[in-house]
């Protein structure tokens, strides 16, 4: 088993971690304990985590649906309502069991009721395990604007269980990769090159991938918990990325996974790393190239473009109305703070649309 060491807590990674849970738990052997899951990671993941982890008798549990589209303040207040229902206090405990929404939302839930209590998360998906659950951000989407009610707040500690990732199919094995492309193109160009490989197609490696993300993420982390500078590194693909993710989740029956808006977003925001930041033509086409190798082209259309924009405008990483953004200099390494302007970025969109083969 892996143990990093975080500003605050410690995150397990390791098929030998619901053991440490277990020991976790003794800890907060007189607290109420609250699991809050979906549909997925209750039918998927809840009956392995509750025995092994001896919680079965002691727990009440929240199920909640699926999907971005219940990471909202309605959510939340349905969760506060079923604690003030349970007369949950401050000597509780909740754990998140589940994937990002599931680690956002009761990060959130658990950060703001009755001004905090303790939780730990649970990951079961591999963007949750290698982004989401761990560095402190908590929230919800407010009118599909991602995340623009939240707060800092890292968990007691989180416990990755790579075995987890068994139960997910390819869509959403694949929706975590982007978030692995991201961390290796703004800090580790040799981690690059092996997840161009194709690291999921061996099960034997999804600890050492797990393991290498969640060590960029946090060292970043831990010197800027509260993204103020270093940290803005982490949003790259996702100015782009968020917006189509919101306007997918307003337009489309079937909206983008968080991981597949994010792959447009890389490409989007890498062609404007070309065009302002130095990164030169070899590199781009080298990005390009893994992301369309691994994920499907995303028909987007020209008549979403200003929507797109506006959307962007309203991303909670702007200042003084500018659309920020975080680009690449090279492979293994990002700069922060580029404001750019709308033609650039219809520039981008519409270079990514030009790829459709």
């Amino acid at each position: 088993m892996h143990i990093i060491k975080t500003k605050e807590s410690k995150i397990f990674i390791g098929n030998d971690v619901l053991d440490e849970v277990k020991k976790t738990l003794e800890k907060y052997k007189d607290y109420q304990k609250i699991l809050i899951v979906d549909e997925n990671s209750f039918n998927y993941c809840a009956t392995d985590f509750l025995i092994q982890t001896e919680l079965a008798n002691d727990v009440e549990i929240i199920e909640l649906d699926s999907g971005e589209e219940n990471k909202t303040l309605e959510i939340c207040q349905y969760i506060w309502q079923t604690f003030v229902e349970l007369k949950v206090d401050r000597n509780a405990l909740v754990i998140n069991l589940g994937g990002g929404v599931i680690c956002d939302l009761g990060g959130f839930v658990a950060s703001v009721y009755k001004r905090g209590i303790n939780f730990i998360n649970v990951p079961t998906t591999l963007l949750a395990q290698i982004d989401a659950s761990v560095g402190g951000k908590v929230g919800v989407d407010l009118n599909n604007l991602k995340n623009i009610i939240g707060v800092f707040n890292e968990a007691e500690a989180v416990f990755i269980y790579p075995n987890f990732l068994r139960t997910l199919n390819k869509k959403e094995m694949l929706a975590g990769y982007s978030e692995a492309f991201k961390h290796a193109l703004i800090a580790d160009i040799d981690y690059w090159k092996k997840l161009k490989t194709n690291l999921l197609s061996n099960d034997s490696l999804w600890e050492q991938l797990i393991l290498r993300s969640v060590e960029i993420k946090n060292d970043i982390v831990k010197r800027d918990l509260k993204e103020s500078g270093e940290r803005k590194k982490l949003n790259f693909g996702h100015t782009i990325g968020h917006a189509l993710e919101s306007y997918s989740l307003s337009n489309e029956e079937l909206p983008l996974l968080h991981g597949e808006a994010v792959a447009v977003g890389l490409i989007c925001e890498t062609y404007i790393s070309h065009k302002v930041n130095g990164l030169n033509h070899k590199e781009l086409k080298d990005i390009v190239s893994c992301v369309t190798n691994f994920f499907s082209y995303y028909d987007l259309k020209e008549d979403s473009f200003q929507l797109l924009i506006g959307l962007m405008k309203n991303d909670k990483k702007n200042k003084n109305r500018a659309i920020n953004f975080t680009l690449l200099k090279t492979i293994g390494e990002a700069t922060v703070n580029h404001k750019i302007g709308e033609d650039l970025i219809l520039e981008a969109l519409n270079y990514y649309c030009s790829l459709k083969k």
